[in-house]
């Protein structure tokens, strides 16, 4: 952490006096972007082709007198205006909770205690603590600073991070404005790229800096996502080609029967029929809720098009610590560098002798006094009480670096005539620091590849002591002495081996990468369930990963599933590797470094508990509780995500085969129209809730999680194209003209036989819906409109005023019966064509 406030402000402010600022200033949030109007959303809607279609045909019914058709029209263009505002304001719900749980964290002192808190809680007077990683959530003074750096590009445009210094002023204090002057103050916005801090807040909200400049940051992109983009263009496309289409209806039947108004409500209904414009609806509709769904599964989407992604990954790349372990470290054992062979296990008590007592203050003085790191909160958990001494200054830390994996604190003593130096890191880096002869580093190497194939992480304690005075500038030039090694263990989580089961099941590789010892590694691997079935596990270092080339790399890569003592840097070379392979994908990261390499993956997985801002900011999805299960449940719904969205969408092509067959069979037959635009705009309140509500609630299949990634570029319908969907909807338009022929043969009633042929069209159509249930979990939004879609057919055909309003008639219990047994016997049909569909071979998980 960033060590103790100034002594003035060791306490922070207290709640009551940040709710009291907080009514004063109100909260630390820029100017909100107002949720669109009602009345803007209607315009939206009324600008669709459908809509204009609607109220093109509702205009020429008042014109030719027909009022009753008209209201009943204007009730259905009503209703299907207000299905679309529902399902638009259901979106924004989502996407605006979506919002609330991403939002900024400050980290705070109030009460006396650092608390993480939401950014827009932050009030004036607040004590902020900043550490590396993290983005500055509101204007203040820095009060006490450590080798701070702020990247304040987002404010200046100038990407060079600013050297920040604490004030030697006394309060109260001011903002000085952006440039020179500033080295005193942090800015809303700016990111710490190095060391750490404690700030006061000085301004907030609109206040702020970049409050004041206008600039805002988004944490969800609520954007169309490139399939939309191009879904949306397709609709544009067909609905030209539909206008054409339907002018040529318009002019055959007006220039061949002489009746134009009959010929206007033909065209329309046959628009209206061949018109997809559900697609843009359910698009939408299905990554709004998709990325709320993720929420409730403890992952964050920042960027939608991650969902159209993430269950096609092919390659799993995770951390160890906090990911598949439980982040939980406990020191078990300790070693003498003068007795290695003289271990002592730590029980439950944590007591060790009196010998083992300069390493564990070594190894507490090369911590942070206020630990953050799971392994420094251990360290400090087994010194005694009273040992840190509190009145020693830290005068310098030489932090870890890619080159020297170990951290060295300089300490100074009350009235020493020296400084005491501390380090604790990699075993080899702490042998290296000391200058060990050969056998001393063999030996003390073997003892630590023993202890790490127990999956116990190990460290190194050694000490130095300096003159006063300047010091080094590189931690190499001090004298180190090695003290000797301290053991921690940090046990796999319980549900990580089921959940490495199900990502082997549905051809997910993992690759585990970390900082640790090999031998560490390769257990914790082989405890985690990490590995092929017979057990083979691969095990790179990062040494050898930085010596290949990248085609030795890509090769390498291959049968690789663990990678030790990897720096933050070479995982992107990891990804880029892995995608030469043409693999698709997922990385997890959490800190500044790891940005690249998340920004780089196909999905990039930022650690939402101990990650930076840096991280989250640069991934696609954050993992809010860091655990490695929820990683994979993310999978498997996105991967329920698209099945059911290429359900909705190969639905929207095979219901609207039939409707615009029965729309055009009286033209080219010249027989009396069977659909006018109130039975398309009936079909329509059907077809739009069970798209965007039924199948968007359909249950994740049973063998969602036991096949491979689908492979290629993202399809609407599916791997197996729209031809299934085109088979099913000439299946349906066959049984419905044949009912349809079948009725003209018994009787020479219209109404009759258009009751009979739109009947058999809405008993197929629930068929249709029914036919590709995943089966298994209920899915009662489905039955919900297969049902309602049922009663009201019923109560349209039973009820007098509807029979006429709708130009139908009573069919009779004989002509009735026939048309339910087409729609019974349709549903195993369309069941079969599934099968046959679902028979298809998956597509390999390789290259």
């Amino acid at each position: 952490m960033a060590g103790e406030p100034p002594a003035g402000l060791v306490g922070g402010l207290s709640t009551q006096q940040a709710l009291a600022l907080r009514q004063t200033h109100g909260p630390n949030a820029l100017a909100i972007q107002q949720t669109r109007p009602l009345w803007r959303s209607a315009l939206e809607v009324a600008r669709e082709p459908m809509f204009l279609l609607l109220m093109a045909c509702l205009v020429l019914y008042f014109l030719i007198g027909d009022w009753q058709e008209g209201l009943a029209l204007m009730v259905s263009v009503v209703a299907v205006m207000g299905i679309t505002l529902v399902q638009e304001r259901r979106t924004e719900r989502a996407l605006d909770a979506l919002k609330d749980l991403a939002s900024p964290r400050a980290l705070v002192i109030r009460d006396g205690q650092r608390q993480r808190i939401d950014a827009q809680a932050l009030v004036p007077g607040d004590l902020m603590v900043l550490l590396e990683g993290d983005r500055v959530p509101a204007d203040g003074v820095l009060v006490q600073a450590n080798n701070l750096q702020t990247d304040e590009s987002l404010l200046t445009g100038e990407s060079v991070p600013v050297d920040k210094q604490a004030t030697t002023l006394p309060g109260p204090w001011s903002m000085a404005p952006l440039g020179d002057d500033s080295a005193c103050c942090v800015f809303s916005g700016a990111l710490v790229v190095q060391g750490q801090g404690f700030a006061q807040v000085l301004a907030t909200g609109a206040h702020s800096e970049i409050g004041r400049i206008g600039g805002a940051l988004s944490l969800i992109e609520t954007g169309r996502t490139p399939l939309q983009e191009a879904t949306r263009r397709m609709v544009r496309g067909v609905a030209a080609g539909v206008l054409v289409l339907g002018v040529a209806v318009l002019l055959i039947m007006g220039l061949t029967r002489g009746d134009w108004v009959q010929a206007a409500l033909a065209a329309i209904a046959w628009s209206m029929a061949l018109l997809p414009e559900e697609f843009p609806v359910v698009l939408t509709i299905f990554l709004a809720l998709g990325a709320w769904r993720m929420s409730r599964r403890h992952v964050l989407t920042r960027r939608m098009p991650a969902l159209e992604t993430l269950g096609a990954a092919t390659v799993l790349c995770v951390d160890k610590t906090g990911t598949l372990t439980e982040n939980r470290m406990r020191v078990v054992r300790l070693a003498l560098t003068d007795a290695l062979d003289q271990e002592w296990t730590l029980d439950d008590t944590g007591q060790w002798p009196p010998r083992f007592a300069e390493l564990v203050d070594l190894a507490v003085l090369a911590s942070r006094r206020e630990p953050f790191d799971p392994m420094e909160v251990a360290i400090h958990a087994v010194k005694p009480a009273g040992s840190l001494r509190e009145d020693w200054t830290l005068t310098r830390e030489y932090p870890l670096a890619p080159e020297l994996l170990a951290v060295s604190r300089v300490w100074q003593a009350p009235g020493a005539d020296h400084q005491l130096i501390a380090t604790k890191g990699a075993p080899e880096a702490i042998a290296s620091l000391c200058h060990l002869p050969p056998d001393q580093v063999q030996a003390l190497l073997a003892q630590v590849q023993r202890m790490a194939g127990q999956g116990l992480r190990v460290l190194g304690v050694a000490r130095a002591r300096t003159p006063l005075g300047p010091l080094a500038e590189s931690v190499h030039d001090f004298d180190f002495e090695f003290v000797g090694l301290i053991a921690l263990a940090d046990p796999v989580r319980a549900e990580v081996p089921h959940a490495m089961a199900q990502c082997r099941q549905a051809g997910i590789r993992i690759i585990m990468i970390t900082g640790d010892y090999p031998a560490t590694a390769s257990s914790i691997a082989h405890q985690a369930g990490i590995g092929t079935v017979d057990g083979t596990l691969g095990c790179l270092t990062g040494a050898e990963v930085a010596q290949m080339d990248d085609v030795q790399l890509r090769e390498a890569m291959q049968a690789t599933h663990v990678i030790a003592r990897a720096t933050p840097e070479l995982k992107l070379r990891i990804v880029r590797a892995l995608q030469a392979r043409g693999e698709v994908v997922a990385m997890t990261g959490d800190g500044v470094n790891d940005a690249p390499a998340l920004r780089a993956a196909d999905i990039g997985i930022a650690m939402g508990g101990r990650g930076t801002d840096v991280a989250r900011e640069a991934s696609d999805l954050i993992l809010t509780d860091d655990r490695f299960s929820s990683i994979v449940e993310a999978i498997g719904l996105g991967r329920r995500i698209y099945a059911n969205l290429t359900k909705a969408s190969g639905y929207i092509v095979a219901v609207h085969i039939p409707i615009a067959g029965l729309a055009m069979f009286p033209v080219l037959t010249g027989g009396p129209l069977m659909l006018l635009p109130i039975h398309v705009a009936f079909l329509e309140l059907m077809i739009d809730p069970a798209c965007s509500i039924a199948f968007e609630a359909e249950p994740e299949e049973a063998r969602a999680m036991r096949e491979p990634p689908r492979r290629g570029p993202t399809s609407l319908f599916g791997a197996s194209g729209i031809w299934p969907w085109v088979f099913q909807g000439l299946l349906l338009l066959s049984a419905v003209l044949s009912v349809h022929a079948w009725a003209q043969h018994q009787s020479d009633d219209v109404a009759q036989v258009r009751a009979l042929s739109f009947s058999t069209l809405v008993l197929g159509n629930m068929a249709l819906i029914l036919g590709r249930r995943a089966g298994g979990q209920a899915n009662h939004a489905m039955w919900a409109v297969v049902g309602g879609t049922g009663l009201v057919l019923a109560l349209i055909l039973s009820w007098p005023w509807l029979r006429g309003l709708f130009g139908l008639a009573w069919p009779g219990a004989q002509a009735a019966a026939a048309c339910a047994l087409v729609g019974v016997v349709l549903w195993p049909a369309l069941m079969a064509v599934r099968a046959l569909d679902s028979r298809q071979p998956a597509r390999p998980a390789g290259p």
